[in-house]
């Protein structure tokens, strides 16, 4: 089976936020107040030097989030993907504080610390009930992943710049990029 990664190109992304929109609008079902599975962040902003990526859920080998959860609501898919089950969280919180990303996300509204159950993003791969369920969509929002397709965040980024799907195929594309551009304009500078 494939593992399936996300990579931000930050030399195409141009903070357009079509990402975050598309997210929002496959999932409006499964999302709370306050919920945004995905985010544009911008270093240097305005300056020389400006990047932008796409940041989410990682979908990590070494996920820390599985690794603090002591409800062990994280769970990993055949293709690698970290997914949670909302029946098991208890909302401690641990796996926000744990994951570099801030992918855990936690409802806005209510009483400082009643967190309630965290969300964050599925790979457009659902959750854990039945594929294409009433009950799946509701809680974890749309399972492109079950249809074949890549997630709509990646589906519609205008550039690009938000790659997704098997890791091996995201870093071929990557390094040929890398390698078009050429060193003096490599990614990590």
């Amino acid at each position: 089976m494939a593992t399936m990664k996300f990579l931000c190109d930050s030399k195409r992304c141009i903070e357009c936020n079509g990402c975050v929109t598309a997210c929002k609008n496959e999932n409006e079902h499964a999302l709370e107040w306050g919920i945004q599975r995905r985010r544009v962040v911008t270093i240097h902003d305005g300056e020389r030097g400006e990047a932008s990526i796409s940041v989410a859920c990682m979908h990590c080998s070494d996920a820390p989030c599985m690794a603090v959860c002591p409800a062990d609501c994280f769970y990993r898919t055949e293709d690698g993907v970290i997914l949670h089950n909302k029946d098991k969280c208890i909302g401690c919180g641990y796996c926000l504080y744990a994951c570099p990303f801030g992918a855990p996300q936690f409802k806005k509204n209510g009483a400082f610390g009643s967190r309630g159950k965290m969300d964050k993003c599925t790979f457009c791969s659902g959750g854990p009930e039945e594929n294409h369920s009433e009950a799946e969509r509701a809680k974890y929002g749309s399972n492109r992943i079950a249809e074949g397709k890549l997630p709509m965040c990646a589906e519609l980024c205008a550039t690009k710049a938000l790659l997704a799907g098997d890791a091996e195929v995201v870093s071929n594309v990557f390094r040929e990029r890398v390698a078009y551009r050429g060193a003096d304009n490599a990614a990590w500078k």
